[in-house]
């Protein structure tokens, strides 16, 4: 009789399931080893060669800058015209163009150096006055006005103004100083006046319900600013000063065409006049040209041009710096700081 504990007879499902070995731990690949090592050391070297790629670009940027900077100020300021002026006998030219203002060509600073180059030219028999504006700034062109007068004596050499399509406001301020007035006759001539222009937002800001809030030190310091109310006395002052100024126009007229005037009453009125109406109303002498001027009335043909005109770099310069005075102003505004 077979014991019932014997293996042997047990069935074959109870038998026990042999232990299965426990599997093998990863073994890592030599040749895969040594190609994320390598990998990994390309990747930190090619990233040492850009951050020093961007330096050397950013250090290069930067001394381009430079020498650009330097370059465009030695051209505009180190560089001149070394060339002698002509010294044959011929008709000198300046042009009055544009606005005339403080920062345009037309400038008082402009007109006046290349007048002053111009008259002491020995060559030179007189100096023309190509004017074709629409006026500006009464200071720039008073100051023109006076240094014609200046120079005309010490030079003793006539100055002829010339027009083309217009001569209003300033530059017909600073055409009355001239000896002579030579028009088109489809010029537009005069507008002896002066203005302030400027608008007014007040009753739009109270239908849309906006409080305008200007703190000011002094009554009148914000009597300009377009939203907030003018008074009575400081639109007075401001037509006072206006009516000034205009006064002071009518004399510079009256002293520069002396008797060819034929006053009217609408002739300091601001209203501008045809080349032919300003010749019959004495605000001009005769209609005339640039060569017609030269050839007749100063008997020398030959027209150099001595207007002072901006160059490139000297164009880049005032970029520059306007560039530089924006950067000054942010970081002034940033700091609570304003200028005006």
């Amino acid at each position: 009789m077979q014991d019932p504990q014997d293996s042997t007879s047990a069935p074959a499902s109870a038998q026990a399931l042999p232990e299965a070995d426990p599997a093998p731990a990863p073994v890592l690949n030599t040749v895969d080893e040594t190609w994320a090592r390598k990998t990994l050391v390309d990747l930190a070297f090619a990233n040492l060669q850009e951050q020093k790629s961007q330096r050397r670009w950013k250090t290069g940027m930067r001394l381009a800058w430079l020498l650009l900077v330097v370059f465009v100020f030695w051209q505009a300021f180190s560089f001149s015209d070394s060339t002698s002026p002509p010294s044959f006998a011929h008709t000198a030219l300046v042009t009055i163009e544009g606005e005339i203002g403080p920062d345009t060509e037309a400038s008082a600073q402009n007109v006046m150096s290349s007048m002053r180059t111009a008259l002491e030219d020995p060559g030179s028999q007189a100096l023309i006055l190509l004017i074709n504006s629409p006026g500006g700034s009464p200071v720039q062109a008073g100051l023109i006005n006076d240094e014609v007068t200046r120079l005309r004596a010490l030079h003793n050499k006539p100055i002829y103004a010339v027009v083309e399509e217009s001569c209003a406001s300033a530059a017909y301020y600073i055409a009355a100083a001239a000896d002579q007035i030579y028009v088109d006759k489809a010029s537009l001539v005069g507008s002896i006046g002066v203005l302030m222009d400027g608008f007014g937002f007040t009753e739009l800001m109270n239908k849309l319900g906006v409080e305008r809030r200007l703190m000011t030190a002094g009554e009148n310091k914000g009597f300009l600013d377009p939203f907030s109310p003018q008074t009575e006395p400081q639109r007075q002052h401001a037509q006072a000063m206006l009516d000034q100024i205009h006064t002071q126009f009518i004399d510079v007229v009256k002293k520069g065409r002396g008797d060819r005037l034929k006053e009217t009453p609408e002739l300091y009125s601001g209203l501008f006049w045809s080349g032919q109406q300003a010749v019959d109303l004495g605000l001009a002498d005769s209609l005339g040209s640039i060569d017609g001027v030269a050839r007749e009335v100063v008997k020398a043909p030959d027209v150099i041009d001595y207007t002072q005109r901006e160059n490139v770099a000297e164009r880049l310069v005032k970029r520059f710096g306007v560039a530089v005075g924006e950067g000054s102003v942010r970081a002034m505004r940033s700091l609570g700081v304003s200028l005006r």
